[in-house]
């Protein structure tokens, strides 16, 4: 019994030891796995070429008479899609139309005044010494005076059709209108904005990242978009970073010295660095709304943007901080594909082989 006793307490001793170090083990297996998601969640939050704050961009292009009247007709309404060329409203043309007339009339009194200062010439010409030399001198004066001022009547009819040409006002891009078109009845002042038009082939994305996530950004490099409120990803790639933003701490004194700030924050926050990202893959009925939110990552280098970026002469292209400029890998494309019958908003749509899928939240 004693000899059964020492056995089993010894298998208890060293169950007990096998269990302590398993727990051992276990608690070190834990440790490292929290260790290694720490890290990766470090890593990812702090140094990871991603962003919130990216935003749908276009151009808004201002449309301004070029002369002034009442508006006597308007051919769109609020918010609606439209082409190039297309007529957006009229002006007054009365107005136009008597300046075109009294310009034509004043140029052919002005005819037939060089008329009759060239047969005068002519004749003086003919008489030859039976005129005085300053006489025809005179004529000859006369002549250029009348073609002169012909000239001058000629160009105020030029003018004068061209403000009644554009007392009607087109659109000069494909695109969307603003939410208040102009009114009939409502008077326009020459080179005052009456509407905006979002230019349906400039639509882009523009992501601020943190100046400590540039060492990932390359141009060419392939990018993930998932704008707020979509479940589909829209691929782009990185068409350039901005060369430079603004100093807050330093304004440029009365005396053209520099003025820095003397107060200096203990905490220091990252700068944000604008980075332009060009649409490649849009589907066709996603609502692409200038303004809207999105989060922007950035994926893998590959090996075209590598090289491209390799021989690019830019200066600071090893740090990934580039000058804005066309030298990107793939020109961005877009192309009107249709409306959506919801917003009215289109889509720019292209093919992008090899495009992966992927998400970033």
């Amino acid at each position: 019994m004693s000899l059964f006793r020492i056995g089993y307490y010894r298998e208890i001793i060293v169950k007990k030891a096998w269990f302590s170090v398993g727990q051992i083990l276990f608690t070190l297996v834990v440790v490292a796995i929290a260790a290694f998601v720490l890290w990766r969640l470090v890593d990812y939050y702090m140094f990871a070429p991603w962003t919130r704050d990216g935003h749908v961009r276009a151009d808004v292009v201002q449309v301004a008479p070029d002369v002034g009247g009442l508006i006597v007709s308007v051919n769109v309404v609020d918010s609606q899609p439209v082409s190039a060329g297309q007529v957006l409203f009229v002006i007054d043309q009365a107005r136009y139309e008597l300046a075109l007339r009294q310009a034509q009339a004043t140029a052919q009194q002005r005819r037939a005044t060089l008329d009759q200062a060239r047969r005068e010439d002519a004749r003086n010409r003919t008489l030859g010494d039976l005129v005085a030399r300053e006489v025809t001198e005179e004529s000859q004066s006369r002549v250029q005076t009348a073609e002169a001022a012909l000239a001058d009547a000629d160009v105020a009819i030029d003018t004068a059709r061209l403000n009644l040409q554009r007392t009607t006002v087109v659109s000069p891009v494909d695109g969307y209108l603003n939410d208040r078109a102009p009114r009939t009845g409502e008077y326009v002042t020459a080179g005052r904005s009456v509407l905006s038009v979002v230019d349906l082939h400039s639509f882009r994305v523009d992501g601020y990242f943190e100046e400590t996530k540039l060492h990932g950004i390359d141009i060419g490099q392939s990018v993930d978009i998932k704008v707020m409120g979509e479940t589909k990803i829209l691929r782009g790639h990185v068409q350039s970073i901005v060369a430079g933003i603004e100093d807050r701490d330093r304004v440029q004194g009365s005396n053209l010295l520099p003025n820095v700030n003397p107060a200096f924050s203990w905490v220091r926050l990252a700068q944000r660095i604008p980075v332009r990202i060009a649409l490649d893959e849009v589907p066709a009925d996603f609502r692409m709304i200038a303004g809207r939110t999105a989060t922007v990552s950035v994926r893998d280098i590959t090996p075209l943007a590598k090289s491209n970026t390799a021989g690019s002469n830019t200066p600071g292209g090893a740090s990934g901080v580039v000058a804005a400029s066309g030298a990107s890998a793939a020109a961005p494309v877009s192309a009107a594909s249709g409306v959506s019958p919801v917003s009215g908003i289109g889509a720019a749509t292209a093919s992008a082989p090899g495009a992966t899928p992927g998400a970033s939240q």
